[in-house]
């Protein structure tokens, strides 16, 4: 027997003592090599690093703006092409042309911030843009969303900087900004026994402006004029336009080089070293976030930046730019996105900053002049705080500049099912079997307490909801869906926040059952939905919560028509009973139409068309016996359509025969597998047969496991040892 020690020593590696192996390893010879450098290298392009930190001269950057006019393209055209770049498709939605933007499903993130389900708010904010990018006066306002909490304008606001920032790192997306080259203290030296000045340091603009900024006002107009001569947007009819000066720091560098070479404007731009940039948030690059702290613990110096008073011993004075840090939000911001979480919360003096930010796109540093910025102003903020923004006449400036666009909850129950598909699929759920229609069940309560009453009567909250999800309901047309949607004052703007669901979908992930069971299905859902409703934080008002109870319960039964469906068709999935139930049918049809007999099989005589039966599965689709002759007519005119077409009538052709003859056969099998028996502790061998075979049907077609399927099973059939046999 071996000990401890000598089971590591003879399992070393040749060359090695044992004292080296890695205790509790297998050693590296029980696997073949793996050269783990040549594998991180391969994920690595090298030429895309190089492409993005190129750098040259000032003069090679006037032939690349000369090639490429769109480099100099400001940050509202930027982010505008940035989002049509990524693709549209268009549809129509409440009999309005409607542009989803493939943009807002996170292509550049695997879709983990994509949004669904708002494309009328994206529609707008996207046409902001149009205009800012036109120059049309939407690039001075501030652009803020609003709405109620957890209804994606935080995650709209992520995917508009990290889809820069993608966008940045692309050849059509690719920006540039400069450096000065200078003597080590950042002072214009000349050179020892020369007339140039040292160029032995380098020192990067601090707000990342673009190398045209330092062309001169007065050979701008025909710089532009050359420039927009070759400029071709794709997706807008904006010009490239050079705005403001350089900021404090560069200009001062500026002059001081004009001074030193006499005015020689080319001498001082060989001190320019032009390096494209890359947009980053982590990096402080043209994308910058505040948020609202204490107010004894924030000074708008967070903005605008601040003296750095270690370097004023350097320079004496506190006015002298190179002893300031330009490194303020809207500083770093510049040529891209500034974003202002929760922005109504900020104190007052704060609100000031941005009233010149937007309107005449300056903001004031500390002890300098105004500078000019170019950059996105994005606000969010939520109800309360704007109606207080409203009711705040000294904020009266603040409105005047500010574009309000409304991002409300979804009120399409598809849309609602994919949020917490993408947060609970498949893909992210391995462990735990989420039955069918939990995630449904749970996004159409949701989606209930977001819609307002109907005014047309006998039209109910949950028929609206269908409706609105693209159903078809028998007296309503695409023009009335219109008419309901337009009818609406707040719709959407109010209502259970995706939030709450995904944290109730959690509670039942790890509640003590579903990790028993491995699977959770809808009343659990639901259960913890209304367990929580008691203490839910935003819901102070008891009629409201009485209401959401309500409509629980409205689900509850939904989501039992929709199992009784199931198992319905599930019962009645013998293919060859169907069919041959189908062809009697139809030979019975075309023989009471003709008005001709029907041969029987059995005794070879000649027998009027089968009555019993064509009513026995026509009244299971509710057509009334007035009717039965125009039904009848219908379906053979459809036949011999489908012949004149060269196509053959088959059993599931006609959608509304085929549902027919499902209930049908469920009601002829019914008593046959003793459904109603399952709630007993006695079954049959012969039954309990039939019942696996429904069981796998459930699982093949429906996407059931074991669990979920005899829980199915077991609960419709307690529904119809109750006598409720109501139909879908």
């Amino acid at each position: 027997m071996l000990d401890e020690r000598s089971f590591f020593m003879s399992h070393s590696t040749p060359g090695t003592s044992g004292s080296d192996a890695v205790p509790g390893s297998l050693g590296p010879s029980a696997f073949a090599p793996v050269d783990l450098a040549a594998l991180i290298d391969s994920r690595l392009d090298r030429k895309k690093f190089q492409d993005h930190h190129w750098s040259g001269t000032f003069w090679e950057y006037l032939d690349i703006a000369a090639a490429n006019p769109g480099v100099a393209r400001n940050a509202y055209q930027r982010l505008y092409d940035a989002i049509v770049s990524c693709g549209n498709e268009k549809y129509r939605l409440f009999k309005k042309d409607v542009i989803r933007y493939h943009f807002f499903s996170d292509p550049f993130g695997n879709g983990q911030d994509g949004i669904f389900g708002l494309d009328f708010a994206l529609m707008q904010l996207v046409d902001f843009l149009r205009s800012a990018s036109e120059g049309y006066g939407t690039d001075k306002r501030i652009l803020l969303l609003h709405g109620p909490v957890g209804s994606s304008k935080s995650t709209i606001a992520r995917l508009l900087k990290k889809g820069l920032e993608a966008y940045s790192r692309t050849p059509d997306g690719a920006l540039y900004s400069f450096s000065w080259l200078l003597d080590e203290h950042c002072e214009v030296k000349p050179v020892s026994g020369g007339t140039d000045a040292i160029k032995s340091h380098e020192f990067a603009c601090p707000m990342h402006e673009d190398p045209l900024i330092l062309v001169p006002r007065e050979a701008r107009d025909a710089l532009l004029l050359k420039l927009n001569e070759r400029f071709r947007p794709q997706h807008h009819n904006g010009r490239i336009r050079i705005s403001g000066e350089p900021d404090p720091f560069c200009r001062k560098i500026y002059e001081d080089l004009m001074t030193f070479y006499r005015g020689d404007w080319r001498k001082v731009m060989d001190h320019v070293k032009v390096r494209r940039i890359v947009l980053s948030e982590k990096d402080r690059v043209g994308i910058g976030t505040f948020q609202p702290k204490d107010e004894k613990n924030q000074d708008s110096t967070e903005l605008t930046g601040d003296i750095n008073y270690r370097k004023i011993a350097m320079y004496g004075s506190d006015s002298d730019p190179r002893a300031f840090n330009f490194d303020g939000e809207l500083n770093i911001a510049n040529r891209g996105i500034c974003e202002f979480i929760e922005v109504l919360k900020l104190d007052v003096a704060f609100l000031y900053d941005l009233l010149g930010a937007s309107q005449e796109h300056t903001i004031k540093p500390k002890k300098f002049a105004q500078t000019f910025i170019d950059e996105v102003i994005l606000g969010h903020t939520n109800e309360p705080e704007y109606k207080r923004l409203q009711n705040n006449e000294m904020m009266e400036a603040f409105r005047d500049r500010t574009i309000k666009i409304d991002v409300p909850y979804n009120i399409r129950l598809d849309d609602e099912i994919r949020i917490y598909q993408k947060d609970f699929g498949p893909d992210r759920i391995k462990n735990i079997h989420i039955a069918p229609h939990t995630l449904e069940i749970a996004a159409m309560w949701a989606v209930l307490t977001r819609l307002e009453e109907p005014k047309k009567a006998g039209l109910s909250l949950l028929q609206k909801l269908k409706l609105y999800n693209g159903k078809s309901i028998p007296g309503y047309t695409e023009d009335s869906v219109r008419e309901l949607r337009e009818e609406t004052l707040r719709e959407g703007m109010n209502g259970i926040s995706p939030r709450y669901i995904q944290d109730k979908i959690s509670n039942a992930l790890v509640s003590r059952q579903a990790i028993e069971e491995r699977c959770i299905n809808p009343f659990m859902v639901i259960n913890e939905i209304e367990g929580g409703l008691s203490h839910h934080s935003l819901l102070n008002d008891e009629n409201t919560k009485k209401r959401f109870k309500e409509l629980l319960a409205v689900v509850k039964e939904e989501y039992e028509d929709i199992i009784k469906g199931e198992v319905q068709r599930a019962i009645s999935a013998d293919e060859d009973a169907i069919r041959r139930l189908c062809a009697n049918y139809i030979e019975n049809v075309r023989a009471y139409t003709q008005k001709e007999r029907v041969k029987n099989r059995y005794t070879g005589r000649d027998d009027e068309p089968d009555e019993r039966l064509m009513r026995s599965i026509e009244e299971k689709i509710d057509i009334p016996d007035a009717r039965k002759d125009d039904f009848r007519r219908e379906i053979m005119n459809y036949i011999g359509a489908l012949s004149l077409d060269g196509r053959k009538f088959e059993y599931n052709t006609n959608a509304r025969l085929y549902r027919a003859l499902e209930l049908k056969l469920f009601e002829d099998q019914r008593d046959t597998i003793k459904l109603k028996n399952l709630v007993s502790s006695v079954v049959d061998d012969e039954t309990q047969q039939k019942i696996d075979i429904v069981k796998q049907r459930l699982i093949k077609h429906f996407g059931y496991n074991e669990t979920s399927a005899t829980d199915v099973l077991n609960y419709v059939a307690s529904i119809f040892a109750r006598g409720d046999s109501k139909q879908r």
